[in-house]
C-alpha cells in the first residue's frame, strides 16, 4: 500500500482530451518528464493507486496531455476529471533533482528554538508568499511562511524542515504535544 509519506502532488486532471482515454493534466513539477519513472499515481477515494503512462506530450509549460494503460475511451478518461496526481519520491535522485515545494508535504516541522511543532499536511503556494500548513500534535493547525530567511535546515534523509522562527511568530497549545 502506498502511503501519504511516499509521494507528493505534482497536479491534478483536468479533463479528457479527445476519444482514445488521453487526458489534459496540469502539473506543478514535471518529475515525470526527468526521471525514469514509468507510472504516476492517482489518489482515488483516499487511496494512492499507480496508473502506467503510455505516452505523454506537452501542450504548455504547466499543461501536458498523457495517456495512461488501460485508459482507452473518453468515458473512462471522464472518470478521472479532477483526480490528484502524485509521484513516488523513491524513483527521485535526490542529488540530482531539485524538488519543488510540494515535495515537503509529510515533512516534520521543527523550530530551532522551541524544538518539536508538527508534520506538514499541505502548501499554498498560490501567492507570492508560500505558506506551509503544520498540523500540530495535538490537532491544531498553524500556518509558517516558508521563506529561505526562516529556514535553518532541510534535513531529506530524516525529512525534517528546521526553522528559526522570530518569538511570537506561532502560537499553539503545546501542552498536549507528544515529544
Amino acid at each position: 500500500m502506498i502511503k501519504e509519506e511516499e509521494v507528493f502532488k505534482i497536479g491534478k486532471i483536468n479533463k479528457p482530451h479527445g476519444v482514445k482515454g488521453e487526458m489534459s493534466f496540469t502539473f506543478t513539477d514535471d518529475i515525470f518528464d526527468r526521471t525514469d519513472g514509468d507510472y504516476i499515481i492517482f489518489k482515488l477515494d483516499g487511496i494512492y493507486v499507480p496508473f502506467f503512462i503510455e505516452e505523454y506530450r506537452f501542450k504548455s509549460d504547466t499543461t501536458a496531455i498523457i495517456k495512461f494503460e488501460g485508459i482507452d475511451s473518453v468515458e473512462q478518461a471522464r472518470r478521472f476529471v479532477n483526480t490528484e496526481l502524485f509521484y513516488p519520491k523513491a524513483l527521485i535522485d535526490e542529488e540530482d533533482i531539485e524538488p519543488t515545494i510540494h515535495y515537503f508535504v509529510g515533512y516534520t516541522a521543527k523550530d530551532l528554538h522551541h524544538g518539536h511543532i508538527g508534520k506538514i499536511t499541505e502548501i499554498d503556494d498560490n501567492t507570492v508568499n508560500i505558506l506551509v500548513y503544520v498540523e500540530t500534535d495535538n490537532g491544531e493547525e498553524i500556518l509558517i511562511p516558508f521563506h529561505e530567511d526562516l529556514i535553518e535546515t532541510i534535513d531529506h534523509k530524516n525529512r525534517i524542515i528546521t526553522f528559526n522562527l522570530p518569538e511570537g511568530m506561532i502560537e499553539y497549545d503545546k501542552a498536549e504535544t507528544i515529544e
